[in-house]
This record gives C-alpha cells, sequence and structure tokens, in this order.
C-alpha cells in the first residue's frame, strides 16, 4: 500500500477500526499532490469534536485516582490525543508530499507509535468500564495544528509542544496510577514516556536542520509559534528536566521553558507600573521624570506580577531574567506573562502578540493621560470592560488624585461622623489657591494650637511636594516655595503638623458591586512622611491592625467601633466613586495620633489614593505567606544599600537569603512560613530592591526594619 493510500485512510475514515488499522506493507513511491486540511477528521460519530467554547470537561486530578471510573475518565483524555495526534500525522504525509524522505519516514513511524497507544489506552480504559466516546472530546489540537504551513509548522506544534508537554504528563500520571496500585496502566505510561522522548528528539533534530542557524532554540521556538500556541502548552503540571534532556533540549531552551508562562485559556488582563501618575496628572505633557524617578519606574516595572492572577500579562520595558523569574518560582509564586511596551504601537497592524488576543481588563498603577495613550493600541481587545478610556480616566478621576479633594472629603466625614475619637475638622487641612491665602491658613492653624504646620501641594508623591513651617516665623525662602506652588491655579492644602504614633492603611477596590475591602496594612514613613515599609498581620483582610486598636484603652469594645468607622467611611466613599464611575484600587492612609493634651486621636484619612499602592502589593502578597504568619515588604534604594555594607544589590540580595532563608509549608501550593523574598531582578537594579519578609512574630519583622534603619 502506498503512504498515501494509507494516510487518507487515517484521516478520513469514519471507524476507529479502519483508523487504526496498520498495513503489512508500505511505500512512499507515489506522495501525490498536496492536500488541503479538512474542518476535521473522519470519524465515528461518538468521537466527533463538541463545539468550540461549549465548556471544558473536567481533567481528574491525582485524587480521583482510587476510582476506577475516574481512571477510566483520565484515559480517554489521553486517548483522544493519540488518535489526534494520529490523525494530524496522516495529515502532515498528505500536506507535504515534497518533504524530505527521511522526514516523512519518521512521521510514518511515529504515525504508526501513536495508533498504537490509541489501542492501549482503549483497552485499559475499558478495564475501567468507560468507552471511547463515552465522553464528550474537543478539537483544540486539530484546530490549532491543522493549520500548518509548512513542515517547521508541525515539529514546532506538536513534536516540540505538544508531544513535549506529554513528557509532563506520562511522567506525572505514570506515579499516580502506580500509587493507587493500577501497575498495569502506570506501565503504558512509562512506556508512553520513553516513546514521547523520541518523538520530541524527532522534531528537535528536524527542527534544529530548518531553523535559522543564528538563532536560538528558544527564540526560533518561541517566533515559530502561532497563537493561541506558545511554550505554555509545551510543559505540565512540573517540569520533568530529565525527560528534556534524555530527547536533546539544551539547558537554555529548558531554563527558559521553566519560567515562561501565558494564558492557557482564560482571557487575561494586563497590568503596568506606572507610579509617576499624579506627577502627570498635575504637570501634564511637561512633565519629565528625573533620574531617580526613571529608576524607579525602571527597577520595580515586574512587581505587578503580584497583584494579578495566574494568566494575567504585566507590561515591561525589559524582559525579567531567568534566574530571577526562577527565584519567584521558588518562592512558590506562579509566573505570570511579561510583553514589551515598545510592541504595543503595533498591537493594531498584526506584528504584535497582543494583536489577536481576547484581553479581559486594563489595569496600570494609576491612570493618567499617559497611560491613556500608552494603553490605547490594546483598548479594542477589551472584553470586560464596556467603558472606554476616556470614561476610565478622565478631569473627575484626576480629581481624585488632588489633597484637595481628600481634606474636603475627610472635612465631611467629620461632620457627619461627630465621633470623639476622632480628629476635629480644622485637622482635615485647608485648601488654598494664593499667599494671602495660604498665610491666613497657617496662622489660623496656629491659633488651635497647632505651631507646627505642613503645606502640601494639591498633587504631590509619597511625601514630596510639601513644606514643614516649624519655626514661629515664615522666612522668604517659605514664601518663595509657597508662590511657586500656588502659581498656574494649583491648590495648596494647609493642615497641622501632627505627631504620629502609627500609620496604617485601608486596601480597597472598587467594582460594579460596591466597595470592597481587600485589607488593612501597617504603613511605615519617614520623617518627611516618606514610604518606606509596608506590614501586615495575620487576619489583616478584616482586621484593623493591634498596634493602631491598642492606642485606645479607654474606649469600650474599641475594635468593633473602629470598624465602624471605616465600614461607614467607605460607604460615603463608596457612593462619591459612582458619582464619578471610577472603578478600581483605592488606598485610603490614616494615622493614630496625640492631640496637645496627650490624648490619642484619630485622623481617618490623610490621602486618598486611586490606584494600587505598595500597601495593596503588601495585602496580595500575604497571599503567599502560611496563615499565622506576618509580613514585611520593603524598597531599599542606594543609602540603604551603602549603610548595609554590601557593595551591589545582588550582594545585599545574597545576604537576605542567607539570612532569612526560605521556609515553605502546605500544599497543593506551598506558601511561604518564614524567609525573604527579592521581588526584582536585583542583577538589573539600578537604584531600588524590593523586599518582602516574612515571619511567625511580626515584632521580630519589625525589630530588624528598626535595626537596618
Amino acid at each position: 500500500m502506498e503512504v498515501r493510500e494509507f494516510a487518507e485512510r487515517v484521516l478520513y475514515a469514519t471507524s476507529l477500526e479502519e483508523k487504526l488499522r496498520r498495513p503489512a506493507s508500505l511505500t512512499d513511491e507515489q506522495p501525490g499532490p498536496a492536500a488541503q486540511a479538512p474542518v476535521a477528521p473522519g470519524r465515528p460519530k461518538e468521537l466527533l469534536f463538541k463545539p468550540p467554547g461549549s465548556g471544558k470537561a473536567d481533567f481528574p486530578g491525582l485524587h480521583a485516582l482510587e476510582n476506577p471510573r475516574e481512571r477510566g475518565r483520565l484515559l480517554h483524555f489521553f486517548a483522544n490525543h493519540e488518535l489526534l495526534a494520529t490523525e494530524l500525522m496522516a495529515l502532515v504525509l498528505l500536506r507535504f508530499p515534497d518533504a524530505p524522505a527521511a522526514f516523512r519516514k519518521g512521521v510514518l513511524q511515529t504515525l504508526k507509535d501513536e495508533q498504537e497507544h490509541t489501542r492501549l489506552y482503549m483497552e485499559r480504559m475499558r478495564a475501567c468500564g468507560i468507552a471511547f466516546g463515552e465522553i464528550p472530546v474537543s478539537g483544540f489540537f486539530w484546530r490549532t495544528v491543522s493549520s500548518m504551513e509548512n513542515p517547521m509548522d508541525y515539529v514546532s506544534s506538536l513534536c516540540l509542544t505538544f508531544e513535549q508537554a506529554n513528557l509532563d504528563f506520562a511522567r506525572h500520571f505514570s506515579r499516580g496510577f502506580a500509587r493507587v496500585g493500577d501497575r498495569d496502566t502506570a506501565a503504558l505510561l512509562e512506556r508512553i514516556y520513553r516513546d514521547e522522548i523520541g518523538h520530541v528528539a524527532y522534531g528537535l533534530k528536524w527542527f534544529r536542520r530548518w531553523k535559522n542557524p543564528n538563532e536560538s532554540d528558544w527564540d526560533a521556538f518561541c517566533r515559530q509559534l502561532k497563537f493561541p500556541l506558545s511554550p505554555q502548552r509545551a510543559k505540565g503540571f512540573s517540569l520533568n528536566i530529565e525527560g528534556r534532556r534524555a530527547a536533546g533540549l539544551d539547558p537554555e531552551f529548558i531554563a527558559r521553558l521553566d519560567v515562561f508562562a501565558q494564558s492557557k485559556g482564560r482571557t487575561p488582563s494586563v497590568f503596568l507600573f506606572n507610579p509617576h501618575a499624579e506627577a502627570q496628572i498635575a504637570h501634564g505633557k511637561t512633565f519629565n521624570p528625573n533620574r531617580a524617578q526613571q529608576q524607579l519606574a525602571r527597577d520595580l516595572e515586574t512587581l505587578p506580577q503580584f497583584l494579578c492572577r495566574e494568566d494575567d500579562i504585566v507590561l515591561v520595558s525589559k524582559q525579567p531574567s531567568v534566574q530571577f523569574l526562577s527565584s519567584i518560582k521558588q518562592a512558590g509564586f506562579s509566573l505570570r506573562e511579561f510583553f514589551l511596551t515598545s510592541k504595543l504601537r503595533s498591537a493594531g497592524d498584526g506584528d504584535s502578540g497582543l494583536a489577536n488576543r481576547k484581553l479581559g481588563r486594563l489595569r496600570p498603577w494609576a491612570w493618567s493621560p499617559h497611560c491613556v495613550e500608552l494603553l490605547r493600541p490594546l483598548s479594542a481587545n477589551v472584553t470586560a470592560e464596556k467603558r472606554t478610556l476616556e470614561q476610565r480616566f478622565n478631569s473627575d478621576v484626576a480629581r481624585l488624585f488632588s489633597k484637595t479633594w481628600s481634606a474636603e472629603f475627610l472635612r465631611k466625614f467629620l461632620d457627619h461622623r461627630n465621633d470623639p475619637m476622632l480628629c476635629e475638622s480644622h485637622v482635615a487641612g485647608r485648601a488654598v489657591t494664593d499667599l494671602e491665602g495660604a498665610l491666613e491658613a497657617v496662622e489660623s492653624i496656629r491659633s488651635r494650637g497647632h505651631q507646627r504646620v505642613v503645606a502640601k501641594e494639591a498633587f504631590g508623591l509619597a511625601g514630596g511636594n510639601a513644606l514643614r513651617f516649624f519655626e514661629p516665623e515664615i522666612s522668604t525662602t517659605q514664601r518663595r516655595w509657597l508662590e511657586k506652588a500656588l502659581t498656574a491655579g494649583r491648590k495648596v492644602v494647609v493642615e497641622p503638623w501632627l505627631e504620629r504614633e502609627v500609620d496604617f492603611s485601608l486596601q480597597l477596590e472598587m467594582n460594579d458591586d460596591g466597595l470592597k475591602l481587600c485589607g488593612y496594612t501597617g504603613l511605615i514613613n519617614d520623617a518627611r512622611g516618606q514610604f518606606q515599609a509596608n506590614w501586615a498581620e495575620s487576619h489583616h483582610h478584616k482586621r484593623i491592625p493591634a498596634a493602631v486598636v491598642s492606642h485606645f484603652p479607654g474606649f469600650p469594645d474599641i475594635s468593633r467601633r473602629m470598624l465602624d468607622i471605616f465600614a461607614d467611611l467607605c460607604r460615603q466613599l463608596e457612593d462619591e466613586l459612582r458619582c464619578i464611575n471610577y472603578r478600581g484600587p483605592i488606598g485610603v492612609d490614616a494615622f493614630v495620633y496625640r492631640d496637645a493634651s496627650g490624648t490619642c486621636r484619630l485622623k481617618p484619612v490623610v490621602e486618598i489614593n486611586p490606584r494600587y499602592t505598595m500597601g495593596r502589593l503588601t495585602v496580595e502578597l500575604m497571599k503567599q505567606s502560611c496563615p499565622g504568619s506576618a509580613g514585611l515588604f520593603r524598597i531599599v534604594n542606594r543609602r540603604g544599600l551603602e549603610a548595609s555594607r554590601c557593595d551591589s544589590f545582588p550582594a545585599y540580595a545574597a545576604e537576605m537569603r542567607k539570612r532569612y532563608p526560605l521556609q515553605l509549608e502546605g500544599g497543593p501550593v506551598a506558601r511561604i512560613r518564614e524567609g525573604a523574598v527579592v521581588l526584582n531582578d536585583p542583577a538589573a537594579a539600578e537604584s531600588f530592591l524590593a523586599i518582602f519578609h516574612v515571619n511567625r512574630s511580626l515584632g521580630i519583622l519589625l525589630q530588624d526594619f528598626s535595626k537596618q534603619h
């Protein structure tokens, strides 16, 4: 029989008997013309593909293998995959009659292997009480591979993707079947595993022969795959390095595959770290970040990976290194997909990796005019958000960033609440627009017993753009600062400087259902009010920090009372946010201070930040810590590096790992019980390094932090 006739029978036959029959001898002397791929292969009625989008059948896990029928259901998935591989290889023989004879011979031999695998799976299924076709089958493999345009597409998508993934699945489930005593199926999977090593090696040989010799295997592989295929499809639950080495894959390829991430089905949202949105709003197109601001944005651009879910995308200017991503994976974090911002401009012309992908939502650190323009090429692909970019960011949303708005909101809340625990109304601050008003505000606050006063520009960053008036007389330099800050119609908020006891924050999320509490975090600022660290206790998602509550011993049932205050505040804030149709993260900074009499009082709003914050990042990082542990997030700058006596950020990171080794506990996903995780790449960091430190005791975390500062 000619190979062509055999391949046609395998591809178009409507009975399994015909599809799996192997002739005694085959010749390939008349390959015939190139055939076109059919919409679907011929199959018996019970094995026709279910419609795309009709839902995924549950894939049994190891925990279900004690049940014979569940074992049979799992084998049904595997049998369909082997049958699909058989049909696709028949298609290769028909589509590419002019391919090298040695290549066609190898495809034919692999096809025969897949026929045998299908028969063996069917036998084991029957022993488990499952008939082939009893469960709906997916045609995903067919839809993604049958459009191949050349043999290189075939070896990339089938041999190096789906068959490579089976190196993980076959070994993983072989051990699972052995654990439940099904040694026959375990032996079958072990045999298939060995065969798959040969199939991957065969594909790799031809892949290397056909690829650009100046490209690495990894780069050529990534370039060759067409969406929805990606290297993510080339691996299973855990990476079987031994099998890949046996197949001939090089160490660089294996290492890059280990840390590669891309959605395999869920529509991803897109995240972006743009920490200077407030300055961009204040200064518009004239804003030009200084060197330190540029370094902050570059060094910490991967931090949104800890805010988003698995399968989401993080936009970056540079791909993070394999070594860094490997360290994050070892700490128990699932990896994210990273996409270069330099490629966004081509998102609509077919050249971008995001051009033809559905996207869930756009989630920048903060919305700003610059961010709107950067993300505009992606807006047409967004499916989970009906609002336009201009509705997501406009003048009303921009106003939320102003300290003037926060002060006005606090004043209204204090008038509404009238609670002796809370600060007095004048503590909220007063917005001024000219020098005369500013000087009057300073004197008014001092007349109330506050000799120290601070003036803040309405738009400022983490304690910056502020001036303290501590001396009795206002100096010429201070007058000049006020005049400059008030030019061009900008506002300044004048408020008393308070002796803080403890800073903390509420982390919130505004969605269509309302304002949701994500958690409470402690906040550590320096003497100028600039950020140093956030910390979180166990149960931070529902309890106000104990260090805050402990300052009010004279009030009965203080915890419940404070929760009620903030619940009331959130109700009023939700109303305000609904009025302007804001959706997204919200951070509310607050603190406890002592008034002139020494009594502790609560200032429930210092700033309202309509963006992600380091506090929110801390809340999300805590999800990877064990129950009962506390966590502390901090950023080390060049000054901190010098104080540590380490000569570089890589040396500092190594010292942290040595001093605070990771201890992971639990499963199936292990979490951090104790230890330190470096959250951005120390080898690439210029000026800033982010650290997340976990310990059973918050006191130890704060003590260690204090020693280093």
